[in-house]
């Protein structure tokens, strides 16, 4: 799972400020990065994959995901907006930080499982949780979560 985050992928002060918003961000940095053929189909996939279950998770972060034909290849992209968000977080506490998944439905399972249970363990580390939160540029950030990637796997 290499190459998953990259800087171009991450998006810092962010001014989303729905949930929608948020998906919109994701959806067009996928498309502009090449991540994805069709902003509006990550857009619906990441709200389907919502109405299932929250993807909140606690302390500001959460993880929506998708997988989608108009992906092409899988990414991480970050998303991090100015205020939070309501997004029924398991500590009720308004989200801020979006790791999004995207991957390609041809690699639906593998590469989509793997990666949404590293992301899950970095985000129950409270030190590793707060570096993220530390990170200061799009290259700290990346070259952070592709560490916790591969220390997880």
């Amino acid at each position: 799972m290499t190459n998953l985050i990259q800087p171009n992928f991450i998006q810092l002060q962010a001014t989303a400020s729905s949930q929608t918003g948020v998906f919109q961000s994701i959806a067009d940095i996928a498309v502009e990065n090449g991540i994805a053929t069709s902003a509006e189909e990550i857009v619906k996939g990441l709200q389907a994959r919502e109405a299932q279950s929250t993807t909140g998770f606690q302390d500001g972060f959460a993880i929506p995901h998708t997988q989608a034909d108009a992906v092409v290849k899988p990414a991480i992209v970050i998303v991090r907006t100015e205020t939070g968000i309501e997004w029924e977080s398991f500590d009720d506490q308004p989200a801020f930080f979006f790791l999004s998944l995207l991957i390609p439905k041809s690699e639906a399972g593998t590469t989509h499982l793997k990666a949404l249970s590293s992301l899950s363990r970095v985000l129950m580390d409270e030190d590793k949780r707060q570096e993220l939160l530390d990170a200061k540029t799009n290259e700290a950030l990346a070259v952070l979560i592709e560490k916790a990637i591969g220390e997880a796997n």
